[in-house]
């Protein structure tokens, strides 16, 4: 065999296992990644709501742990009404509640929006009286860095707690990011439902803007519901070791 060949049979033979080798370690990877991207999304869940700090470090089990204990999972349909469980449809709605105690504190719902370069992926913490937000994540986004990245800095974020999603009659509004500074731009009656902009990155502002209100606007049957107290009650207590299910009872 010449020495050409035998370069061949062993660059393929090379290519081979080295093929083999990755296959094996993204397949055994794999359950690992996913679990990573559950926890991740968990604790920004439990940011939202302000039970966990953004620079707290915490082990994926205790965050896992305390997710359990105060967070329920759960769907709705577009009238705002519960889904028993087994009966889900496509249409409906997820829905993540925070107890505090046994009290509903808080709701959280998912903002899967676009962006300028991408999706932009987070959650949306609002307050019991249905009209508060109390926090807002980001957890994936493709925006550009130094100018609408800055969308997942807490510094940004900060500024959603406290504003509301209805004006000042109750009537919904959603939330928006303004062109600039909120007290600059804004009429004053309408400046609780706006955030300062990101300077450089308007385009993010919107379409971010456009997202929270589409989404927030298939979430208001829930929203009136919590406004209105016909879901401040629940039938139990999230406890380590039990599954989220149904725990909210409506009047």
């Amino acid at each position: 065999m010449s020495d050409q060949v035998k370069s061949i049979v062993f660059s393929l033979v090379l290519c081979l296992v080295c093929s083999i080798l990755l296959t094996a370690a993204a397949t055994g990877l794999k359950q690992r990644q996913l679990r990573n991207v559950l926890v991740d999304r968990h604790r920004n869940i439990l940011v939202a709501v302000g039970l966990v700090g953004d620079e707290q470090e915490l082990a994926s089990e205790q965050i896992e742990t305390f997710y359990r204990r105060k967070i329920r999972e759960l769907w709705v349909d577009s009238a705002g009404a519960l889904v028993p469980p087994g009966r889900r449809r496509p249409s409906d709605l997820p829905l993540y509640v925070y107890y505090k105690g046994k009290s509903i504190e808080a709701y959280v719902i998912p903002i899967n929006t676009r962006g300028l370069w991408g999706e932009i992926n987070g959650y949306l913490a609002i307050a019991k009286d249905g009209s508060t937000i109390k926090g807002f994540t980001v957890y994936h986004h493709s925006e550009t860095p130094g100018l609408g990245g800055e969308i997942e800095r807490s510094w940004f974020r900060k500024k959603f707690v406290n504003k509301k999603i209805v004006d000042r009659q109750g009537r919904f509004v959603s939330i928006a990011i303004a062109k600039g500074s909120v007290d600059q731009v804004v009429p004053e009656e309408q400046r609780v439902n706006y955030v300062d902009g990101i300077s450089g990155a308007t385009m993010t502002g919107r379409f971010l803007t456009s997202g929270f209100k589409d989404i927030l606007r298939n979430y208001e049957p829930v929203a009136i519901r919590f406004r209105q107290g016909a879901v401040n009650r629940t039938t139990g207590n999230p406890r380590e070791g039990e599954p989220n299910g149904q725990a909210v009872e409506e009047k």
